[in-house]
């Protein structure tokens, strides 16, 4: 599909869904507007707690605080109120996965009454994800009651603002699990996954964000048809390539589909990982590698805040990800600022101008461009 084209159904064709002003997150050109997504099996410190509430878009993963409070549902709660209490407007969104079966909520419970809750290919395994873990059988209307309800419950907080949905990738990638569980079982589930996100909005209620993990190159029209369920779209894998498609080609559909969902107003959580690039099954995962500290990714670094800038509306929020899990030290970016989170920015003057695969785009106190081709930034800063 030409740019051109996908640019226009992006614009035209995803707006339904927007969030009214008085609950979408806070914004501000005056630095880099920032996104944290982050999980820590304990408690988080009073200091960590004290990082997050600055941060206007939290998502708290599978896991928070499960090792302390029982579940992940509790640690998320537990979590979200003490963001809450230094800085209520910080909204913060909980995180469930609409395929993959991850153990560790107190929901699971519950699961445990559905008969047939997951799906299951020809040799009767229900270990479909990685090898390892089950996915829901959406096609199963209980799955779906108890997949909706949960969500229902947990987003009914006062300290929680919406639903993080994952794993929509996996449900609309055709190739996913259609040779383990068949051609007529893959089109029920993805059937059944149009349903309950329809249903979603309903459910959760109109004070309730909704953000998803969709857009994505890999798409006809890049995730901008599916996006009209959500009021925005976290985005990772940003740059790696599926099928024929270049690396190059690839992302200049990315970046058509990051400023057409942004301009119509839709919140972006864009994540690009700092390590070195990794792979995963048909590419739908990120997958990179660690960094070991700020001066080891610097030019990394500069690109991708430069990828962002380039697409970057109000409502858009930048992480550059070295790994979500922040336990026990294990991420040795955790709590450390690049000095440029903290220079003027200010409002763009215009949109990005192209030629080639060179990007350019100015704001009120930084100039930037990007070669996608070569894979290098530059950004004057005129006001630090």
């Amino acid at each position: 599909m030409q740019l051109q084209k996908l640019l226009l159904i992006g614009i035209i064709g995803v707006g339904a869904c927007c969030a009214g002003a008085d609950r979408l997150p806070e914004f501000s050109w005056d630095t880099v507007p920032r996104y944290m997504h982050v999980r820590k099996v304990t408690a988080f410190t009073p200091e960590e707690t004290a990082y997050l509430a600055s941060f206007p878009l939290i998502t708290f993963e599978k896991t928070t605080g499960m090792k302390e409070f029982g579940s992940t549902e509790q640690g998320t709660l537990q979590a979200a109120e003490a963001v809450k209490r230094i800085n209520p407007r910080t909204k913060i969104l909980y995180y469930r996965n609409i395929l993959v079966h991850y153990g560790m909520y107190e929901a699971d419970k519950k699961l445990e009454a559905v008969s047939d809750p997951f799906l299951v290919d020809q040799k009767g395994s229900t270990k479909l994800v990685r090898g390892k873990v089950p996915a829901y059988d959406l096609s199963n209307k209980a799955v779906q009651s108890w997949w909706l309800d949960h969500a229902k419950k947990v987003c009914a907080s006062e300290y929680i603002d919406g639903l993080f949905v994952d794993g929509n990738v996996k449900v609309l990638e055709p190739v996913y699990l259609r040779r383990e569980v068949g051609e007529k079982k893959k089109a029920a589930v993805e059937k059944a996954y149009h349903g309950m996100m329809k249903k979603l909005p309903g459910t959760l209620g109109t004070d309730q964000l909704v953000v998803a993990n969709m857009i994505r190159a890999r798409f006809d029209e890049a995730g901008l048809e599916h996006l009209g369920y959500f009021d925005g779209s976290y985005i990772e894998n940003f740059e790696h390539p599926v099928g024929e498609m270049s690396r190059v080609d690839y992302m200049e559909k990315g970046i058509a589909a990051f400023q057409a969902a942004a301009r119509n107003g839709k919140i972006i959580a864009f994540t690009i990982g700092l390590g070195e690039n990794g792979d995963s099954e048909l590419g739908i995962d990120e997958s990179r590698s660690s960094a070991s500290s700020l001066e080891a990714v610097r030019q990394r670094f500069i690109y991708s805040l430069a990828l962002f800038l380039i697409c970057a509306e109000k409502q858009s929020y930048f992480m550059a990800s070295n790994g979500y899990g922040v336990d026990g030290g294990s991420n040795p970016l955790w709590m450390k600022d690049f000095p440029e989170y903290a220079y003027p920015l200010g409002a763009p003057k215009g949109r990005a101008v192209r030629k080639g695969c060179t990007y350019r785009r100015e704001f009120k106190h930084a100039s930037v461009m990007v070669d996608i081709q070569n894979e290098k930034a530059d950004i004057v800063w005129h006001g630090k």
